[in-house]
């Protein structure tokens, strides 16, 4: 069996996109290309005399690949075993057969499959693994509490005084049928828990979230990010769907490198009928860096809308302004007042005057050209003009207000529900504000929580970037934030942020005494001298791995135990907050 192993390891490594950056074959992308029959793997397994006669049987003229064979073959614990494979087996990160849990149809950690459960979570944008964020893959047999509503804590409302004063006031009752929220924590987890008052009740979403293009915080290295990907968005776009009202609509801004797979996607979550259009939103010019390539220029994005109900769809007709050109060659007369019109023929067949004034403009089609970036403001970059614009320094892919303007424009009236959760820089929830809207908007990653903060706390001081002047915005309203009460969450963010041996140490010392452990693992065959000869990459990924995903958070049937960790007052409005009416 070991020349078997050595003469498999010797062909497979012929391939380098089968090899990781550490010389090593990658497991996980072997197992996909099996999955998927991939012609390349086959041909070379069939090659060898040796390898074919081991996963391939004849059938007549047919060669039969034994898939199955071959992929618990490829997982099993003996082949390319190391040091970290081997302490992961020695404490229980494997199933009852071998195989290791990353791999396992039972248990995945980092495994695309389309019914399992990706959480996603995300600390800092700048940590880089073999994926960026620490992507715990469940099976539905190992997330039994993990979409329970969580206890919330903090409760800081920010009105227009308490901006001025730079200090909160403690909330006092959340009311979800009037309150702007700002929440901290797990999207896929805060979505679930927002579920229980919030279903139904949403009238608009928008989300913005990670593009998978490689420039983005959700780089991936693992060769089937894809896969991945749309694990991710699948599982929170299927509760995104239960928030939205009968007339609500979601808007999905994607780009080039994702949107056909996200348009299949949307069309098996919403339903093909509930599709409603693909909005080109052409925000640049082809100048700049962009023009340095022969490849024509890509100057726009891609909005899918999907409407909860595509008959009962809230559908506001949406006019843009006329250009100087259009003006020009149409509204080419001036009556004695003058006023601009052209000579229109009526319906009864008399001729009759259109004047300029009276005119809505030009109803609003799939291309929106007319509303640029961000980046394409000067007093952007202007120390003194910087209160004018919207741009936050250092953050890629802003999105301008007037964008999310024209979507809630269309899709929402004054008063309604809007959410987005993915925040980023707050622009959904601060246009909604401006608006008139109520909103909900959620975060995970710290800098960016800090920058919807102080988006907020301008938009209520009323300062004039964004829509302020188009909607005559000169300050006011407010907004509570909230946090996901952290359990092993606590602890996930230590162990990513830890930067150094003896603060990881500190760590292990403390998880072992108060965290919480997957339920798989057995701490009395951890041996950490075994544990402190991995690199320290290996002693990350490995603590990681044996956090109970379950308990990320508290949940909110926890929220009385004596280890909660939650004040009286926490408890109490947590418990009004789910008992609310929305």
């Amino acid at each position: 069996m070991q020349n078997l192993y050595a003469d498999l390891e010797t062909l497979l490594k012929e391939d380098a996109s089968l090899v990781d950056e550490h010389g090593k074959l990658n497991k996980n992308v072997l197992i996909t290309r099996a999955a998927n029959l991939d012609e390349g793997l086959l041909a070379r397994l069939i090659s060898s005399d040796t390898i074919r006669a081991q996963f391939f049987t004849q059938v007549g003229d047919t060669l039969v690949f034994d898939k199955a064979k071959f992929q618990e073959f490829i997982a099993n614990k003996a082949f390319l075993p190391d040091s970290y494979t081997a302490f992961r087996n020695k404490i229980g990160l494997t199933d009852r057969s071998g195989r290791f849990l990353s791999a396992s149809e039972d248990v995945v950690l980092a495994w695309p499959y389309k019914d399992c459960v990706l959480e996603g979570g995300m600390t800092k944008e700048d940590v880089k693994r073999d994926e960026v964020f620490w992507n715990t893959t469940l099976a539905p047999d190992d997330i039994a509490r993990v979409f329970e509503p969580k206890a919330l804590t903090r409760f800081e409302h920010w009105d227009r005084n308490a901006v001025a004063q730079k200090k909160a006031k403690r909330a006092d009752v959340i009311d979800p049928a009037s309150d702007n929220l700002f929440i901290k924590g797990n999207n896929l987890l805060a979505l679930h828990s927002l579920a229980e008052v919030y279903a139904g009740k949403v009238t608009v979403i928008y989300i913005d979230p990670p593009f998978n293009t490689g420039n983005d915080s959700f780089l991936y290295n693992d060769r089937f990010s894809r896969a991945t990907w749309l694990t991710f968005m699948r599982n929170r776009l299927e509760v995104m769907k239960t928030l939205l009202t009968r007339d609500g609509s979601i808007f999905i801004h994607i780009d080039v490198n994702q949107s056909h797979y996200l348009k299949a996607l949307c069309d098996e979550i919403f339903g093909q009928t509930n599709f409603v259009q693909e909005i080109i939103w052409a925000y640049g010019s082809p100048s700049g860096g962009r023009a340095g390539s022969a490849k024509p220029v890509n100057v726009h994005d891609y909005i899918l809308h999907y409407a909860r109900d595509y008959k009962a769809r809230k559908q506001n007709r949406i006019y843009t302004p006329y250009s100087d050109q259009y003006i020009a060659n149409w509204f080419r007369y001036e009556d004695e007042d003058g006023r601009r019109y052209r000579s229109r023929m009526r319906d009864d067949g008399t001729w009759g005057r259109q004047y300029l004034d009276e005119s809505p403009g030009v109803p609003l089609t799939t291309v929106w050209s007319d509303i640029k970036q961000v980046y394409a403001d000067p007093r952007a970059y202007r120390d003194d003009q910087a209160e004018h614009s919207e741009l936050v320094k250092g953050f890629l892919g802003q999105k301008p207000e007037r964008l999310i303007k024209r979507i809630l424009d269309m899709a929402s009236d004054e008063g309604d529900l809007v959410a987005d959760f993915f925040s980023g820089t707050g622009t959904t929830a601060s246009a909604a504000m401006k608006m008139k809207r109520r909103f909900i908007t959620t975060e995970q990653i710290e800098g960016q929580i800090q920058l919807t903060r102080r988006r907020l706390f301008k938009t209520i001081r009323g300062a004039g970037a964004g829509i302020s002047r188009d909607v005559e915005w000169t300050g006011g309203g407010s907004f509570v934030y909230l946090e996901l009460a952290e359990a092993n969450e606590t602890f996930a963010t230590r162990i990513r942020n830890a930067d150094e041996d003896g603060t990881l140490a500190a760590v292990a010392a403390d998880l072992r005494e108060k965290g919480w452990w997957r339920y798989k693992v057995d701490q009395s065959l951890w041996n950490w001298d075994e544990w402190a000869a991995l690199t320290f990459d290996e002693r990350k990924q490995l603590l990681l791995d044996s956090l109970d995903a379950n308990h990320l958070y508290v949940n909110y049937g926890d929220i009385d135990d004596a280890d909660s960790g939650l004040s009286a007052e926490d408890i109490a409005l947590t418990k009004a907050f789910y008992e609310a009416e929305a």
